[in-house]
């Protein structure tokens, strides 16, 4: 399934973004986020990030070093439940649902064919539309279910928050991202440019990173804060179980 592995790479890519924007000294209190320092707004921000709960998580071209043009769009929280999908263009698309310890995953038929040549249209015919189910701790889907856990994006802030290295970061002017106020960002490091929109109203939360560079240039934003993952998952009749999809014939239809 190595094609679920790529998916998954690339949400956790989409993710990481966020992370080379923030780190250093722990900011000072300030209900004016504005008029603080770059450091301290980057600071900040990744701070209020580590409180939340649950978010939901969009992200559009080109974020984990492939190249390729993709879209990720997640609802996640720190219980390990999520929703949502990735899509990778022609590659292929796959709605995920994961909720306590099952997950949910529907590949449409592009994907099956790109990313699993052989057999892939027959796991496609015997799906016929539905989601394969299986346990959150099958080995063969730990990748995708992994980065469905928001505890997995805080543990990477975490880490990430004293490396070295990060380039130069300034403040921008205030503007607004889809009407709310925020002030931007910037960090600076050889030919990329990653620039984050920090709430100026509530939390300081990132509400939209967008990265400029030779390989990588897309954006990610965050939503949703603290707002629960939707709980509804797959019917019976929408699901075939995971082990007997895979004991079915793999020869081409």
């Amino acid at each position: 399934m190595s094609g679920h592995r790529w998916a998954a790479r690339a949400a956790a890519g989409a993710a990481a973004v966020a992370l080379t924007v923030t780190g250093g000294a722990v900011a000072q209190a300030d209900d004016d986020i504005a008029s603080l320092g770059a450091e301290q707004i980057a600071d900040r921000s990744r701070d209020a990030l580590l409180k939340v709960s649950s978010l939901h998580l969009s992200a559009r071209g080109s974020v984990d070093g492939s190249g390729d043009s993709m879209s990720v769009d997640l609802a996640l929280d720190r219980d390990g439940n999520c929703a949502g999908g990735i899509d990778m263009g022609e590659d292929g698309s796959v709605e995920i649902v994961k909720r306590a310890d099952d997950v949910w995953l529907k590949p449409d038929r592009a994907f099956w064919e790109t990313h699993v040549p052989i057999g892939g249209s027959t796991f496609d015919a015997i799906l016929d539309g539905r989601y394969m189910k299986a346990k959150a701790d099958d080995p063969r889907l730990l990748s995708v279910t992994e980065v469905c856990d928001l505890d997995t994006f805080r543990e990477l802030i975490k880490d990430n928050r004293d490396a070295a290295d990060r380039g130069t970061l300034t403040k921008g002017r205030e503007t607004e991202v889809n009407g709310a106020p925020v002030i931007p960002v910037t960090r600076a490091q050889g030919d990329e440019r990653v620039t984050v929109d920090v709430a100026t109203e509530g939390e300081p939360y990132p509400v939209r990173i967008t990265v400029e560079g030779p390989k990588e240039k897309g954006t990610v934003t965050f939503s949703g804060f603290d707002r629960p993952v939707p709980a509804g998952t797959p019917s019976a009749d929408e699901t075939v179980d995971v082990t007997a999809l895979l004991g079915r014939s793999v020869k081409p239809v």
